[in-house]
C-alpha cells in the first residue's frame, strides 16, 4: 500500500511559559475560524485532560494528545495526517514554554516541519516583547512564523510592540478582557463548570483580531500518510467495558477509548455522580481519573453504584481504577478541609488531599507485554497496607514513580496509562486477573 500526502495550514501555538494565555488564544482562534466556515482541528501537546475539554468545546471536534514520547512519532504523524485530510486548519497548543520538556513543543514542531506562532502575554511590557520573541527565534531551531499578542491594552500599546518586532508578523491580537477562562491546578476547569462557556468562547472569538495578510502568508504543511500500521489485535472482542464518565471521572483520553474499541471491546458509559450502577453484563470496568475530591458528598452517598462496584469485584470482573478512580474505590477520602468521606471500600486504604502536588510527570510501566507509557498528576496520597505489584519509572530521571496495586480483580494506581502505547498490555488489564 503506497503512502500519500495530506496538506493543511498547521500551526503550533507556543509560549515562553505556562500562563501566557495559550489555551485562551488557541480557543479564541479555533472558534473564530470555525465561525468563518473553516474546518478546524485542534491538538494538545503532552499529557492533559482539562485544556482539551475547552479546546474541544471551541472547535467542535475531539482533541487528541500529541507527544513524541508518550504517543510516539509514528502515531503523532498519523493523527496529524488524518486531521490534515479533513480540516482546513490544524492548531496544536504547546505545553509550558516552547523549549521546555523532553521532548519539547519545539521538538514536535521540528519533527513535522510545523511553523510556530508565539503567544505572548504583553500585558506588562511593550518593546521588550520583541526581545523575548527574538530570543525564542534565535534559540531555535524552529520556524517562528508569527506572534499573537495577548492582553493588549490599546492600539498604541500594540504599535510599540510591532515597531520592535522587525520581520516577525503579528498574526493576531487579543485585548485584555474582564472575563477569562478560569484555572484549576495546572489546567482549566472542566467546561461544564464554566457558566455560559459557549458565550465566553464566542466573546473571545469576537475579541481576537486576525491580520488577514499575515494569516494568508502562513504556509501549508504537508504530512505524509504512511501505509496503515499493524492492526491492533482484537483481544477484547465480544467484551463490554463499562466506563465511568461524569464530572468526577472525566480524565480519559479519547485515544484510550479508541484503543479499547480497536481491541474489539464495546463501551458503555455510566455516571457514578447520578448513582448509576455498573451494567450487570459488563466484562470489565474502567474508572478514569478526575476530581472525586470535589464530589465527595455525592459519591459517598451513591449507594447503588458502590454496591454494583462491590458486586462486580466479588464476581471477579476486571476493574482498572486510575488516579481519581482509585481514590473513589478506597475506604475513604479526606478532603482539603480535613473531613473524612467513606468511599466504596474496594481497595484497603485511605486517601488524603495534600496542599502541594504529590506526583507529577511522564512515567512508564514495564509489563510482560511491553511498556505502557503515560503520566501522573495528583494532589493526594494513599496509605494502604497492600504491597505494590509494580512501580512506574519516571521519564525525567529514571527514579521509581507510582505504585500499582492488585486486590482481587482490581488494578489501582495513580498512573494514567496511554493505552495505545501498548494495546496488548491494556487488553490484559481488562481480560485477566494475573499480575501486571
Amino acid at each position: 500500500m503506497s503512502s500519500h500526502t495530506n496538506a493543511a495550514r498547521i500551526i503550533l501555538m507556543a509560549g515562553i511559559a505556562s500562563g501566557q494565555g495559550k489555551t485562551t488564544v488557541t480557543a479564541a482562534l479555533a472558534r473564530k475560524l470555525q465561525q468563518q466556515g473553516k474546518r478546524v482541528r485542534v491538538f494538545k501537546t503532552g499529557p492533559d485532560y482539562l485544556d482539551p475539554m475547552i479546546l474541544q468545546r471551541a472547535c467542535g471536534s475531539e482533541v487528541y494528545a500529541l507527544d513524541l514520547w508518550m504517543v510516539g512519532l509514528d502515531a503523532c504523524k498519523r493523527l496529524l495526517a488524518e486531521a490534515a485530510a479533513e480540516a482546513d486548519v490544524v492548531l496544536i497548543e504547546g505545553v509550558m514554554g516552547l523549549y521546555d520538556g523532553d521532548p519539547s513543543s519545539a521538538d514536535l514542531a521540528q519533527a513535522f516541519g510545523v511553523p510556530v506562532v508565539a503567544v505572548l502575554d504583553a500585558g506588562k511590557m511593550a518593546r521588550t516583547a520583541a526581545a523575548v520573541v527574538m530570543g525564542l527565534q534565535q534559540y531555535g531551531p524552529v520556524n517562528l512564523a508569527g506572534v499573537v499578542l495577548n492582553r493588549i491594552a490599546s492600539d498604541n500599546h500594540k504599535n510599540q510592540i510591532v515597531q520592535g518586532l522587525r520581520d516577525v508578523p503579528v498574526l493576531a491580537t487579543l485585548p485584555k478582557l474582564t472575563n477569562s477562562l478560569p484555572e484549576r491546578h495546572l489546567g482549566l476547569v472542566q467546561p461544564d463548570e464554566i457558566a455560559q462557556v459557549d458565550a465566553l468562547l464566542d466573546q473571545l472569538a469576537d475579541s481576537i483580531v486576525i491580520d488577514a495578510s499575515a494569516w494568508d502568508a502562513m504556509p501549508s504543511v504537508e504530512i505524509e500518510l504512511d501505509p496503515a500500521a499493524e492492526p491492533v489485535p482484537t483481544l477484547l472482542a465480544g467484551k463490554k467495558i463499562a466506563v465511568a464518565r461524569d464530572a468526577a471521572f472525566a480524565f480519559a483520553y479519547h485515544a484510550n477509548l479508541a484503543c479499547l474499541r480497536a481491541l474489539g471491546a464495546e463501551l458503555s458509559f455510566f455516571a457514578p455522580l447520578q448513582d448509576e450502577p455498573i451494567p450487570a453484563d459488563a466484562d470489565g470496568v474502567y474508572i478514569p481519573g478526575g476530581y472525586p475530591e470535589l464530589h465527595c458528598a455525592t459519591l459517598s452517598s451513591a449507594q447503588r453504584w458502590q454496591a454494583s462496584l462491590r458486586d462486580a469485584h466479588a464476581r471477579n470482573v476486571p476493574i482498572l481504577a486510575e488516579c481519581g478512580g482509585m481514590m473513589a474505590v478506597t475506604e475513604s477520602i479526606t478532603d482539603a478541609d480535613g473531613k473524612v468521606w467513606p468511599m466504596a471500600g474496594l481497595l484497603p486504604g485511605q486517601v488524603a488531599m495534600r496542599p502541594k502536588i504529590a506526583g507529577l510527570g511522564m512515567q512508564s510501566l514495564s509489563t510482560d507485554d511491553g511498556e505502557l507509557r503515560g503520566h501522573a498528576f495528583h494532589y493526594s496520597t494513599l496509605a494502604t497496607p497492600l504491597t505494590s505489584v509494580g512501580e512506574t519509572i519516571r521519564r525525567s530521571n529514571g527514579a521509581v514513580g507510582e505504585s500499582v496495586y492488585r486486590y482481587g480483580s482490581l488494578t489501582a494506581t495513580y498512573f494514567h496509562a496511554y493505552f495505545a502505547s501498548c494495546p496488548v498490555a491494556t487488553a490484559r488489564l481488562f481480560s485477566t486477573t494475573e499480575n501486571v
